[in-house]
């Protein structure tokens, strides 16, 4: 009598991870031995390396969320999702940097004739086209208004990809009652007109080259290059119009989401990354206090492994979960509320912690081979705690925000569920 094979089973993938996504997915897990290879370089020269910057830039990363009409890709959130983990996977530097040139779509909200300029200006660049620093920060630089345009000088910290970008988005204060408007807005500069200080010395994420921008003397930007902050959000909703592809049938709260989606990707694929890195090394090792012939063979050792996968598992869904929400609903035209969003982001700023964990955990098991800096594993510790100290994916303060809804008290103002809206004042207490 023959025995019966069951016919495999295939998990269902989800509808919105499309064939675009895939494949730039795929190209990134390809690129994993270059990436993880020259990743201790990139933490030496405090940026990614030219072979690094090249091939992602080759298969379209920096293009990933960019018009059709500018021969990007235009992705949708799940599809960002997988391709930025997939990145994370091998280096979180790059995963960072491919994180940034999500959110940096949003330049295409400001003045028609700067993004026009910006468009003609990057064609053949290689890198992202467009650094941010210090947007919605609560130090910024300070712009002064003239006849036709604004006089700047500043300082902006976390300057992102800066060493890659030809263009700067910085953020500025201004004098309401000289200048009108809510006193905060952005202006964009050329590389020329900005200075990239030599300040990133930090213990993770090192290879973002995310270093401050300076200017010194005062200088002069149009009009055309200033927006307003409160002009933000309009303005994203607008994009909608004027470009095609999945990123661009989201509203300016379902992008702003997506930006959060892809932040929060970083660790998961940090996670991922550090757990397979794991299953190799353990194989390997011998532990230094117990009689086995390696670590893998440590009961300890095997439900520690289990109880990250479980972590990372779990992370995934969520973050996974959202992404599908936010490319269902821009699908449907839906929108996502105040309350709902806000609960979003308290979930992935979980989700980051939760991806935290189980790298700790998995370093911790395995020991202290793992401190060498040749080993990939404290690589994923120490960027991990970068990305979760991160002011958007701290638990604590959006715990509070959510906790404020719940209690009935007014939240605070924000562009998005984590990013506080400048220029306007926080509720004040009833409490006192």
């Amino acid at each position: 009598m023959s025995k019966h094979i069951a016919p495999e089973v295939r998990a269902v993938e989800s509808p919105w991870l499309t064939d675009a996504g895939r494949e730039l997915r795929d190209w990134v897990r390809d690129l994993a031995p270059l990436i993880r290879s020259q990743a201790r370089e990139g933490e030496r020269i405090g940026a990614l390396t030219p072979d690094v910057l090249q091939a992602l830039d080759e298969v379209g990363i920096y293009r990933m969320t960019m018009p059709v009409e500018w021969g990007g890709s235009a992705l949708g959130a799940r599809d960002i999702v997988e391709v930025v983990a997939a990145l994370g996977e091998a280096d979180g530097s790059a995963a960072w940097s491919a994180f940034v040139g999500v959110g940096l779509r949003n330049f295409l909200a400001l003045q028609p004739q700067v993004v026009e300029e910006i468009r003609k200006d990057i064609e053949g660049w290689v890198g992202p086209a467009l650094v941010g620093a210090s947007v919605f920060a609560t130090t910024v630089g300070n712009a002064r208004k003239v006849d036709g345009g604004w006089m700047v000088n500043g300082r902006w910290a976390f300057g992102s990809g800066c060493k890659h970008a030809r263009w700067a988005l910085v953020g500025v204060a201004s004098d309401p009652a000289a200048a009108g408007g809510t006193g905060r807005g952005v202006v964009v500069l050329e590389r020329e007109q900005f200075e990239i200080l030599d300040d990133r010395h930090v213990m993770g994420l090192s290879g973002t080259s995310s270093n401050s921008l300076r200017v010194i003397e005062d200088i002069f930007v149009p009009d055309y290059r200033f927006l307003d902050l409160a002009e933000f959000p309009p303005r994203f909703d607008q994009i909608r119009d004027h470009y095609s592809g999945a990123a661009f049938r989201q509203s300016g709260r379902a992008l702003l989401m997506t930006v959060a989606l892809s932040s929060t990707a970083i660790t998961l694929g940090m996670a991922r990354g550090a757990l397979c890195c794991f299953a190799e090394q353990a194989i390997r090792r011998k532990p230094f206090t117990l009689p086995y012939p390696s670590v893998a063979e440590m009961a300890s050792a095997q439900v520690a492994v289990g109880r990250a996968q479980a972590m990372i598992v779990l992370a995934g869904s969520t973050i996974e979960r959202y992404a599908d929400q936010v490319d269902a609903r821009t699908d449907a035209g839906l929108e996502f509320g105040d309350d709902e969003e806000s609960e979003i982001s308290l979930a992935l700023a979980y989700a980051a912690n939760l991806c935290e964990d189980a790298i700790n955990l998995l370093q911790k098991t395995l020991g202290s081979s793992t401190v060498s800096l040749s080993n990939p594993i404290q690589r994923f510790v120490r960027d991990a705690r970068v990305v979760t100290s991160h002011g958007a994916i701290r638990v604590d303060p959006v715990a509070e925000q959510n906790g404020r809804r719940i209690l009935g008290l007014k939240p605070f103002p924000k562009v998005g569920a984590a990013v506080p809206q400048r220029g306007l004042d926080a509720p004040r207490s009833p409490l006192g």
